[in-house]
C-alpha cells in the first residue's frame, strides 16, 4: 500500500512540473490552426522537417566516426600524446555549436581570417577564389558534429574499458586482422554504448537552434522561434513543437534502453583488462594525426579565432561589461545547481526510505525533462503561464502572475530545473544504489534518526557525486542558449546570450570576448569533472 507522505507528494509535484511543458505542447497541438501554420504547412513545413533530418543523418555519421574511432585508438593503443588526447578530446564540449558556427563563418568568409592569413604569408592576391565557402547545411553539420562527438567518445571509451582482452585473443585465434577484430568484435560489443551516445547526439542536434540559425538553415527549431518571435503566434510555435517533441522523446527512450543494455556488457568472471599496444614509428602516425586533427578542429580552431578577434579589436573589451556578465552567469549557475541538487537529494532519499513503486514511477517520469529541447520548453513555459495568468485574472481577479515566471530569475531557475533535473537525479541515484540498506539499519540501531543518517552518513558518501553533478549542471547552464534567451529578465545577459546577440547583429568581433569567457569557464568545469568522467571507478 502506498504511503501518501511528504516524499510521495514531493515527487508528485516535481513530476507535474516536468509534465507541464509536455502537456501544454500536447493540448496546443489540437487547438484551432492559425493562418500562419496553414501557410507554413503549404510552404515551408516539409522543408523544415527535411532539413532537420538531413542534418541529423550526416551529424550521426560524422560523430560516429569522430567519437568511436578516436575512442578505439585511445583505448587500445599507446602512441605519442595518447594520454593527453584521452582527456583533451573532451574539451570540445566547452565550445557550443553556435560559437563554432560563427568561428567557421568568420574564418572562411570573403576577406575573413583565412584571407588575412594568406595575404600576410604570401602577399596580395585574390585568395577568395581558392577559399572554400563553408555555409548552409554543410557548415551546420560540421559545427554540430565537432561540438557533440564527445558524447560518443566518452560512452564508447567507457565501454571499451570494460571489454575483456579475451575478446581480442579470440579474434587472434580466429586469424582476424586488427581491422577485422575492430569491426567484427570490438565495435559490436560496444554497440549499446555507441547507440546511447548517438541518441544523445541526435537529441541535441534536433534541439539545436543557435547553430542552424547562424547558417540560415530552416529547421523545426528555427520554425518554432520564428512563429513565436516574428509572428507572435504561440499556438503555431507549440504545434511545430509537438512534431519535434515526438521525435525527441523517441530518441530519449532509445537512449535509456541502450544505456540499460550496456549494463549487460559490464565485466564478469574471467575479465582481463585490455593491455594497450605500444605503437612507434610509422604505425603511430595515423592515430596521432587523427587525434591531433580532431582536437585542433574541435577546440583549438574556435578558441584561436576568439583570441585573434579579442586581440585585434581591443575596443570591445571596454564596450562590454564583462564583470556584470560574469556575475549574471555565475549567479544562474550557483542558484540552478543548488536548487536542482537539493531537490534531487530530497527525492532520492524519499525513494530510498519509502520503497514505493508508484513513487519510483513518478520519479522516473520526472527525468523526462531532459528530452524537452530548450526552445520547446521556453515556448511551452510562456504559453502555460500566460494562460494561467489570464485564467486567474479573469476568474479570481488576481493580478497577473505572468511576470513571476516569465522574464524573471525564478522562472529561469525553474526552467533549468525541468531541463536538467534528470542529470542530477540519475547521478545521485547511481551513487545511492552503492550504499547498502544494512548501513541504514545499523545507523538506526545505534540511535541515529533518519535525518541524522542522511546528513552524517549519506551526504559524506555522496559528496564526490554531488561535486561532479554541480560541475556538469554548471556546464549545461553556462552553455544553454534558447531557455536563457527567451525567459531571461530584460537586459540580463549571460555569456551565451551576449555572444549570440552580437553575432546575430553581424558583430562577430564583439562576440569574441563573451565567447572566450564562456569557453574558459566551460573548460575549467570540464577539466575538474574529467577525472570523474574518465575515472575507472566511475
Amino acid at each position: 500500500m502506498t504511503k501518501y507522505n511528504i516524499w510521495f507528494f514531493g515527487s508528485a509535484i516535481i513530476a507535474t512540473i516536468v509534465a507541464l511543458p509536455i502537456i501544454t505542447v500536447f493540448f496546443s497541438f489540437f487547438n484551432e490552426t492559425s493562418n500562419y501554420l496553414n501557410l507554413l504547412k503549404e510552404t515551408f513545413l516539409i522543408e523544415y522537417i527535411v532539413n532537420s533530418f538531413s542534418i541529423l543523418f550526416f551529424v550521426i555519421l560524422l560523430t560516429f566516426f569522430l567519437g568511436a574511432f578516436s575512442a578505439y585508438y585511445i583505448s587500445f593503443y599507446k602512441f605519442p600524446f595518447s594520454n593527453f588526447f584521452s582527456w583533451a578530446l573532451i574539451l570540445a564540449f566547452a565550445v557550443p555549436g553556435y560559437i563554432y558556427a560563427f568561428s567557421i563563418i568568420a574564418f572562411f568568409e570573403n576577406y575573413g581570417t583565412a584571407f588575412t592569413m594568406l595575404t600576410y604569408f604570401f602577399g596580395e592576391n585574390n585568395y577568395n577564389l581558392f577559399i572554400p565557402k563553408i555555409d548552409g547545411a554543410f557548415g551546420a553539420v560540421l559545427a554540430i558534429s565537432f561540438s557533440l562527438f564527445p558524447y560518443v567518445y566518452v560512452l564508447t571509451r567507457a565501454s571499451f574499458y570494460y571489454q575483456s582482452s579475451n575478446y581480442i585473443e579470440v579474434g587472434k585465434n580466429l586469424g582476424l586482422s586488427s581491422k577485422e577484430t575492430l569491426f567484427k568484435i570490438i565495435l559490436p560489443s560496444a554497440r549499446p554504448a555507441i547507440i546511447a551516445g548517438l541518441a544523445l547526439v541526435s537529441m541535441e542536434c534536433l534541439s539545436d537552434f543557435g547553430t542552424v540559425s547562424f547558417f540560415s538553415v530552416n529547421t523545426l527549431t528555427t520554425g518554432i522561434y520564428n512563429s513565436w518571435l516574428a509572428f507572435d503566434d504561440l499556438n503555431s510555435a507549440n504545434q511545430i513543437s509537438f512534431i519535434l517533441l515526438l521525435f525527441i522523446l523517441l530518441l530519449f527512450f532509445i537512449e535509456i534502453y541502450s544505456r540499460n543494455e550496456a549494463k549487460y556488457h559490464q565485466p564478469g568472471r574471467g575479465f582481463k583488462p585490455i593491455i594497450k599496444i605500444q605503437l612507434s614509428g610509422k604505425k603511430s602516425i595515423i592515430p596521432c594525426l587523427i587525434c591531433t586533427l580532431i582536437f585542433f578542429i574541435s577546440f583549438i580552431f574556435p578558441v584561436s579565432q576568439m583570441i585573434y578577434w579579442t586581440i585585434k579589436f581591443p575596443k570591445y573589451i571596454q564596450d562590454i561589461d564583462i564583470f556584470k556578465i560574469n556575475l549574471n552567469t555565475l549567479l544562474l549557475v550557483g542558484l540552478a545547481s543548488l536548487f536542482i541538487v537539493t531537490i534531487s537529494l530530497f527525492i532520492n532519499y524519499g525513494s530510498r526510505v519509502s520503497k514505493s513503486k508508484i513513487l519510483n514511477s513518478l520519479t522516473n517520469f520526472s527525468i523526462s525533462g531532459y528530452a524537452i529541447p530548450g526552445i520547446i520548453l521556453a515556448v511551452a513555459f510562456i504559453t502555460f503561464f500566460s494562460n494561467l495568468s489570464d485564467f486567474l485574472t479573469r476568474n479570481f481577479n488576481i493580478e497577473s502572475t505572468k511576470t513571476l515566471f516569465i522574464g524573471s530569475i525564478f522562472g529561469l531557475i525553474l526552467a533549468y530545473f525541468i531541463r536538467f533535473f534528470s542529470l542530477s537525479f540519475n547521478g545521485i541515484k547511481s551513487s545511492y544504489e552503492k550504499i547498502n540498506n544494512s548501513i541504514d539499519e545499523s545507523a538506526y540501531l545505534l540511535g541515529y534518526s533518519k535525518i541524522n543518517t542522511f546528513l552524517k552518513i549519506h551526504i559524506p558518501y555522496l559528496s564526490p557525486s554531488i561535486v561532479l553533478i554541480i560541475l556538469l549542471i554548471s556546464l549545461e547552464v553556462i552553455k544553454e542558449l534558447p531557455i536563457t534567451m527567451i525567459l531571461r529578465p530584460f537586459n540580463f545577459e549571460t555569456f551565451a546570450t551576449q555572444a549570440y546577440i552580437y553575432a546575430s547583429q553581424d558583430l562577430l568581433e564583439a562576440a569574441a570576448l563573451p565567447s572566450l569567457f564562456l569557453i574558459f569557464w566551460s573548460t575549467v568545469l570540464i577539466l575538474f569533472s574529467s577525472k570523474y568522467i574518465l575515472s575507472k571507478k566511475n
